[in-house]
């Protein structure tokens, strides 16, 4: 594999935080909105002897800026891409990556290879029954400044699952999951920036997933909260010709808990198409 380069831009007067690796066709990989890049260790190195990989740390994340309100964020990934000279990208997104990178996909088709979506509810998909368990509770912790239990809560919504207690995870991912859920806390970036994100798409993406024309791959846990496996089951039923993968023993972060089984699917996925 050929040498990491860490470097960053600026968009908007802030600095990002990115990381390239490998050659060949372009691959960008996008975090969950309560980690950042680092969710993509066991992913990086592995898909650059393939491709060349792009990571970065969106605002407010990991080793990038803070931001004092609300981005669009589908813009950084476009500027990230005109800044590296790459026309075209297979995209890679969590959670609220996933729903990054789609919208991208819609705003930009012409720059989107092929899309891998994980743990990904599209922008305008309404969730139905109860909130995730300890949802308000962690909002709560937030506007009351406990950022210790405000991150606890977010790693035992999202880690952990509806369906385990902390101590039936593996406690190498949790605690990886948990040194990075403490800068966007400590940043209020859920509270300042993602609550209400700037300029969301009009129609939303999921009244337009029919537009969506290049080949995906939709990927969930099969102990992520069952909103989230409702939305992949959507997903896949609406994007022309889409597969779909569940990942049996994991949450919100199927790469991290389940890498061997993700990373071949994906490679497989991608040299299939």
């Amino acid at each position: 594999m050929d040498v990491i380069t860490k470097d960053t831009m600026t968009l908007d007067g802030a600095k990002i935080y990115y990381e390239t690796a490998g050659q060949g066709d372009a691959l960008l990989l996008v975090h969950a909105g309560f980690v950042d890049s680092r969710m993509w260790d066991a992913q990086f190195e592995y898909f650059a002897r393939c491709y060349q990989v792009i990571r970065f740390d969106m605002r407010g994340y990991g080793r990038s800026d803070s931001a004092q309100g609300p981005v669009v964020r589908r813009n950084e990934i476009y500027s990230l891409m005109k800044h590296l000279g790459i026309p075209k990208a297979a995209l890679v997104g969590c959670s609220m990556g996933g729903a990054m990178v789609l919208d991208f996909a819609l705003e930009h088709p012409d720059r989107t290879q092929a899309l891998v979506l994980v743990s990904t509810a599209p922008g305008g998909f309404e969730l139905q029954g109860e909130p995730p368990p300890g949802l308000w509770e962690m909002i709560s912790a937030l506007q009351q400044n406990d950022l210790r239990r405000a991150s606890e809560l977010q790693i035992q919504i999202w880690v952990d699952g509806m369906f385990r207690k902390p101590e039936q995870v593996d406690p190498q991912v949790r605690q990886r999951a948990a040194e990075m859920n403490r800068i966007p806390v400590a940043n209020q970036t859920y509270m300042m920036v993602d609550m209400q994100p700037l300029q969301p798409l009009d129609p939303p993406a999921a009244n337009r997933l029919k537009e969506v024309q290049v080949p995906t791959l939709v990927i969930a846990g099969a102990l992520d909260h069952p909103e989230i496996l409702r939305a992949a089951d959507f997903l896949t039923q609406e994007i022309p010709s889409a597969k779909q993968l569940i990942l049996q023993s994991s949450a919100h972060l199927p790469n991290m808990e389940q890498p061997e089984a993700f990373n071949q699917a994906v490679i497989d996925f991608l040299k299939r198409e």
